[in-house]
């Protein structure tokens, strides 16, 4: 266990994905303030020094506890090699960040090829979801495992020309919400955070124009959603700029008619389409139960 030496016995530790720069670089700060040993992940560039080598040694320097892993994650047997350098350099893994991705080109879908679409879910949802996979036993162990998936505002409400983007960070969204359900009666606590930030992904980080943009002022979501202080779970979080609000997939009242039909939708969905009282509800079973019990009693 190469960084045991300067790691305390109870020291919490942190795998942070995608963090050569930008966010996920930001995250590990984060986490490592905090008190956490950090690992930080990002795959090597063939044109330029390891990020993660660079990140870790500088986080060394100011006397934090950092582990190194230069995996590309959407490489075969990556997960499992992620997780195993993680135990190698400290022994636990108590939460993981899980930040990598891409943000793929720009296109309507009618111009876009469905390789595309491939390739960014490749890496922004299976490589995740596999992480996740070869990170439970270990998590499982921990007093307060932590796992944060890494999405954004367009999985929760689109973006115009990224479809795939945000098709990809969708489905991490509900990947997240099915694990915490899974996982409620577990030490294991699952959140998902959607961050603003201007970052090279956005074409932002270069021409900063508001500072308060910058990656480290949306960084604390992501640092208390994997401690132990944080006791949600299966909850969506948006930050940035050092605001922070929840969430959240709703439901309307809505209305009904036993022999409803297209021409009854047509007239009335008008009065249906407000979101006003709303509901929301902890997974799909319970939005069905509520669905199904506003039927009332089957007729006679």
């Amino acid at each position: 266990m190469s960084g045991a030496n300067t790691q305390a016995a109870n020291q919490r530790v942190t795998l942070v994905t995608g963090a050569g720069n930008g966010l996920g670089e930001a995250f590990a700060y984060a986490c490592a303030r905090r008190g956490d040993a950090v690992i930080a992940n990002n795959r090597v560039h063939a044109d330029r020094p390891s990020s993660a080598a660079a990140l870790a040694d500088a986080l060394r320097a100011e006397g934090y506890s950092a582990g190194v892993d230069e995996h590309s994650v959407d490489a075969d047997g990556a997960a499992e090699a992620i997780v195993a350098n993680a135990l190698d350099q400290f022994g636990r893994l108590d939460g993981i960040i899980l930040n990598a991705g891409i943000s793929g080109p720009a296109a309507r879908v009618a111009d876009s090829d469905l390789s595309d679409l491939r390739t960014v879910m490749e890496i922004n949802f299976f490589a995740n979801a596999a992480l996740v996979q070869a990170a439970l036993p270990h998590l499982e162990q921990s007093p307060a495992g932590r796992i944060v998936l890494i999405a954004s505002s367009a999985g929760l409400h689109g973006l115009k020309g990224r479809a795939p983007y945000a098709a990809s960070k969708a489905a991490l969204i509900a990947y997240g919400r099915s694990l915490a359900l899974e996982l409620r009666r577990t030490n294991i606590r699952t959140n998902i955070f959607a961050p603003y930030a201007a970052t090279k992904m956005t074409g932002g980080q270069d021409e900063v124009t508001d500072e308060r943009l910058l990656p480290e002022h949306a960084a604390p979501g992501a640092a208390w959603l994997s401690s132990e202080q944080c006791d949600a779970n299966g909850e969506i979080w948006v930050g940035g700029a050092g605001q922070f609000r929840r969430a959240a997939m709703v439901e309307g009242a809505g209305g009904s008619k036993p022999d409803a039909d297209a021409q009854w939708l047509a007239e009335n969905a008008g009065d249906m389409r407000s979101l006003e009282p709303h509901r929301e509800f902890p997974g799909g079973e319970a939005a069905f139960a509520d669905f199904y019990s506003a039927l009332g009693s089957p007729s006679e």
